[in-house]
């Protein structure tokens, strides 16, 4: 489903933080014994590839995004699980006029309507 989604959508618009993300997710799979070692680094492998032919966009993020980040994650309630990177991607998707986000993280698709974003379950 992932895959299909992304081609679908070329380029993913993301932020910078998903590059370390990601190899964190990969590595997080081999810490769970799902992947071996030459699993990542194949993983890996592919994700620099889409990166050089422009599958993924990674964007800046900027003092005055993380201002705004950290305006939004006072302003959310109590009971709202947010972490810093998800509130980070949450506010560079509504910064970039995005109407959803995509993830498999129940904490992020809660969060976002308070981003004024859809949360969509991959």
């Amino acid at each position: 489903m992932v895959r299909e989604l992304v081609a679908q959508s070329t380029p993913v618009n993301t932020s910078v933080l998903a590059l370390v993300e990601l190899h964190c997710v990969f590595h997080r799979r081999m810490r769970e014994g799902r992947l071996s070692a030459q699993g990542v680094r194949q993983l890996a492998a592919e994700f620099s590839e889409h990166l050089e032919n422009g599958v993924w966009k990674l964007l800046p993020v900027p003092e005055r995004l993380l201002r705004q980040t950290a305006s939004l994650v006072v302003a959310a309630p109590a009971d709202c699980f947010l972490r810093s990177a998800d509130a980070i991607h949450l506010t560079t998707a509504h910064d970039l006029g995005e109407r959803e986000i995509w993830t498999t993280d129940r904490h992020m698709l809660a969060s976002a309507p308070l981003f004024g974003l859809r949360g969509r379950q991959l």
